[in-house]
Formats: C-alpha cells, structure tokens, sequence
C-alpha cells in the first residue's frame, strides 16, 4: 500500500475530512488532496507530524509492504461519501422544491380560513343573502377542502427524501473546490436572506396593524372579518417570503457543516414534518373551538398565535440540536 492510500485509509478512519486534516497540520487543503492523488509527497517533517497525528509509526507510512498497523482500528469509520459540485447543487436545488412544497401546504392550511371570514361578512351585510348558519357552512367546507389540499404537498415531500438522505442522513466529505464553490454562493446569496427575513419579520410584526385599526375607527362585525382575511393575508406572504430563502441559506449550512460527522437530525427536515403535523393540528383545534361556542369574532385569534408559535417550536427545536453533544 502507497503512502497516499495510507494517508487516505487513516483519515476516513480517523473520520476527518481533508479540510480538517489540513487544518490540524497548519497547511491547505490542496496540499492533503495533492498527497492522496499521488501528485505530491510530504515532507519529512510532515510525515512525522502524520504519524503523531494518526498514532502509526513512520515505517508504516513510508515502506510500501506495510499494510496493517495498531494504531487504530480497521471498523473505526464507516465509508464516506464523496460529494462533488454536481451532487451539491442538486442537493440545494431539492431543498428548495421541498421548501415549495412545505409553503404551499402551510398555505393552503393558513389560508383555509379566508373563505370562512369572508363568507360570515358576507352574511352580515345581507350582501350575497346568505344566512348565518349557511354561510358558517359553506365556510367549514372551504376549509376541508383547503386543508386536504395543504396535506397532500406535505404528503409529496416523501419523494425527495432519497435525494437528500446523503447529505442529510449520512457522513460525506466534499470533494476538492466544492467547499469554496458552495460557501462562495452562500456569502452571495446571504444580503437576499438577510433582506427577505426582514421583510417577514416585519410583515408578521405589522399583520395586526389593519385590525387593530378597524377596530378603533369602524364598528360591525364585516369589517372585523375583512380585516382578518387582510391579517391572514399578509401573514401568508411572509410566510410566502420567509421559507424559501430559509430553506436555500439551510441547504448551504448542511453542505458547509462538519460533513464527516453523520448528521441524524437537520432543523429544516424537523420543521418540513411538524409543518405536515402542526397546520391540521391547529386547523382542527379551531375548527372544533369555533363550532363548540360559534364565536367566529374570537376563534380566529388562534391563528395569528400559532404562526408565531410554529415559528417558536422551530427555534426551539433548533436550539436542542446546538446542546446535543
């Protein structure tokens, strides 16, 4: 075995990646990768410092008939992965049509209620003659109907999860330049997120503005409701804003983190499945709140509440991942 085989056998053993390999011999990543492709050799100082580094002695990385050693174990590391530029992008690129997905969905259950609020105006202002009883009837079936439509984009996320088991599930390394490349449109991309969470963040914190408003200065309970499809609204566009480019800067992060450490749990795989449990969840909670007691006018509270709080468990969830050891 040739000392680039060694070097390479010992690091994925070690389950180091080049780069964290280059870093703990004070040298470039380049160097590791130009050993272990036979286009360079280390020096002798450098040998020494590999062998302290993989606990082996120098005879076992310089005499070729050395092919065992006891330093470490043979079933130390599993294989890693290799990912390259292609398989990086395309790992990006389905994060993002998951992230469609997962905002149509969200969409779908938010918005459900939309119909209900405009049908109960309707019925106060005798606009559409419909009595209340049927207008609260037409709304609940808008409802159904909106939510099973959410439920089947979370239901379609399913088929890109072998696609991304690689990077989200297993231990990888990057192959050579796929790091530079991949942090590169990261560093670019990062003035549009800081921008885009702005914007939602604002558009979450202003989204009880026009109700407030029209409780202040108008009277009837039509206007209430019209104002409360203008609040689900612009809660929908930023969440409409928000997950994309979350899922995008996420994507980057997953590619850039520690790659040779297999990753069991990513917070945008958590939310993708609490968002398919947490919107009909809440969507049952209300509509079985608001048939219990028919008080429309205050049962709609609980949606403004559960975005913020979706977003919350999220932050939670991710705050749990940093203490995992």
């Amino acid at each position: 075995m040739i000392l680039a085989d060694k070097i390479i056998k010992l690091r994925k053993q070690s389950g180091w990646s080049q780069e964290e390999l280059a870093e703990k011999m004070n040298i470039s990543r380049q160097s590791v990768s130009k050993w272990e492709s036979t286009n360079s050799i280390p020096d002798l100082n450098k040998i020494i410092m590999l062998a302290e580094i993989f606990d082996v002695t120098t005879d076992f990385l310089l005499k070729d008939e050395y092919e065992t050693f006891d330093g470490i174990t043979e079933s130390k590391e599993p294989s890693v992965t290799q990912i390259t530029l292609e398989q990086a992008l395309k790992y990006v690129e389905n994060k993002i049509e998951v992230s469609n997905l997962v905002t149509k969905g969200v969409l779908f259950c938010l918005c459900s209620v939309v119909p209900l609020f405009f049908f109960l105006a309707m019925a106060e202002t005798n606009r559409l003659n419909l009595p209340d009883d049927m207008a609260a009837g037409l709304g609940v079936l808008a409802i159904l109907i909106m939510v099973s439509i959410g439920v089947s984009f979370f239901i379609k996320i399913n088929q890109y999860e072998s696609d991304l088991a690689t990077i989200d599930n297993e231990s990888f390394e990057l192959a050579y330049g796929v790091h530079s490349v991949v942090q590169e449109k990261q560093h670019k991309f990062r003035p549009t997120y800081n921008l885009r969470l702005s914007i939602a963040i604002f558009l979450f914190t202003v989204s009880f503005v026009p109700l407030m408003f029209a409780n202040m200065f108008f009277e009837g309970s039509d206007i209430t409701f019209m104002m409360l499809i203008v609040l689900m609204l612009i809660i929908a566009t930023g969440i409409y804003i928000l997950i994309p480019v979350s899922a995008r800067y996420d994507a980057y992060n997953n590619i850039l983190i520690d790659s040779s450490v297999t990753k069991t749990s990513k917070r945008a795989k958590r939310a993708e499945k609490l968002a398919a449990f947490y919107w009909p969840l809440l969507t049952a909670i209300f509509l079985g709140w608001s048939l219990w007691t028919m008080d429309w006018g205050v049962t709609w509270i609980i949606w403004p509440v559960g975005a913020v709080l979706f977003a919350a468990l999220v932050g939670l969830m991710e705050l749990f991942d940093k203490e995992e050891p």
